[in-house]
């Protein structure tokens, strides 16, 4: 089973500073791989260590943490990751977990370089999916053990038509269909799923990499992202990156 969302920002980007076009030089999928007998004890961990890192903010919401959720972009702050050693543990937890179960992270993704009049936000996207749905493949025919097959699950997504559309044609169409994909890409409300809001996590820590990576001059305070987790993301995940040339 895998569980991506997205990283970054899906619209154009100028600079940091760029009055309008600033949010991420990059965008991508990130999220994990996880044995399918796995994922039921795995939502439950996950949850077990969201209610316990996040009690505070969880009880002011007076909302049942089971649909609570914090977003990934917001948890993973250079003053929470700098300030929060439980922030960090609890990550590093995480990764551990995955790899623990034959699990792996895995992210794709580019560095944003149209400029605001060329750029095509539902273009990029169904780029990036293409390409994760053409690694997820490769993993399974030629890293998991054989005959191994794959679900995907998304966070919901406004062109759902479209993307399940692009990721059909992938699966089935062309010279090399996607084989080991089950079925195309389900898309589910992340609020419901623990396994989901897990992924945000993930997505959210590698967009603030992704971020050095793509415009080290521009982002030197994510360096502390770099110092943290980026030895460790790597190590836990296959097939990944961020193309940043």
């Amino acid at each position: 089973m895998v569980y991506l969302d997205e990283f970054g920002h899906i619209g154009p980007f100028v600079s940091k500073n760029d009055p309008k076009f600033k949010e991420s030089p990059v965008f991508g999928l990130a999220g994990y791989i996880i044995p399918l007998e796995e994922v039921r004890s795995f939502g439950t961990w996950f949850y077990q260590q969201k209610c316990r890192l996040l009690k505070f903010e969880i009880d002011r919401a007076e909302q049942h943490p089971a649909v609570w959720e914090k977003r990934g972009a917001s948890l993973y702050t250079v003053t929470n990751v700098t300030k929060y050693q439980q922030l960090r543990a609890t990550t590093n937890r995480i990764l551990n977990k995955i790899q623990k179960v034959g699990g792996k992270t895995f992210y794709v993704g580019v560095r944003k370089t149209h400029t605001p009049e060329t750029a095509s936000s539902n273009a990029l996207y169904h780029a990036i999916l293409r390409e994760a749905i053409k690694r997820l493949n490769d993993f399974c025919e030629y890293d998991a053990p054989d005959n191994s097959r794959f679900l995907m699950a998304l966070d919901e997504h406004d062109q759902h038509d479209q993307l399940l559309t692009t990721a059909s044609m992938q699966m089935y169409g062309g010279e090399t269909p996607m084989r080991h994909l089950i079925e195309p890409p389900f898309q589910i409300q992340s609020h419901r799923y623990q396994t989901m809001q897990a992924a945000d996590w993930l997505a959210g820590l590698v967009g603030r990499l992704g971020a050095i990576w793509a415009e080290p001059d521009q982002y030197p305070e994510n360096e502390v992202f770099r110092t943290y987790f980026e030895a460790r993301v790597n190590a836990a995940s296959v097939r990944s990156g961020v193309r940043t040339k």
